[in-house]
């Protein structure tokens, strides 16, 4: 069980690292060079809502700092648009611009071309369904562990 423990969490890692490579390639093949694949990623992400920089740090995998960063180069380069919240002054709220949606069309093509071809190769959908619960399953397990763990810290005293 260690070995296969070790194996998939190893494996998560390649595959994000991977991914943000197909990202960039992608960028690169469209003549994008003013943003970067995390980026793209945070804007695809984003989707057609309007949120918080909070609330985006808690929807996707992002570093918080990372995200502030990340969202200011993104509205600096005209793909979101930066307000105020109207209900509370001290809220910052992102959206997509026009550009930032052509870009996130982009994704969406290349998320449609990956399908297309899995589609008639390596993969089925069970297969996908079947990954994907087990990484759903491990998910809640590691997210159980970090509550438990601040619960813990919470009620253990201090050394």
């Amino acid at each position: 069980m260690q070995t296969a423990y070790l194996d998939v969490v190893a494996l998560i890692e390649r595959l994000h690292r991977q991914f943000l490579e197909v990202v960039k390639l992608e960028l690169d093949t469209q003549g994008v060079h003013d943003i970067n694949n995390v980026q793209a990623l945070i804007l695809f992400n984003i989707g057609d809502i309007e949120m918080t920089v909070g609330e985006l740090t808690l929807r996707g995998c992002y570093l918080g700092s990372n995200v502030s960063y990340n969202v200011k180069k993104m509205v600096e380069n005209d793909y979101l648009v930066q307000e105020r919240s109207a209900h509370d002054r001290r809220s910052v709220r992102v959206r997509l611009s026009e550009k930032g949606q052509a870009l996130r069309q982009k994704i969406v093509k290349m998320h449609q071309r990956h399908v297309e071809t899995l589609s008639k190769g390596p993969l089925t959908e069970q297969d996908l369904q079947a990954a994907f619960a087990a990484l759903r399953r491990l998910d809640r397990f590691w997210t159980t562990t970090v509550e438990l763990g601040a619960r813990a810290a919470l009620f253990t005293p201090a050394a």
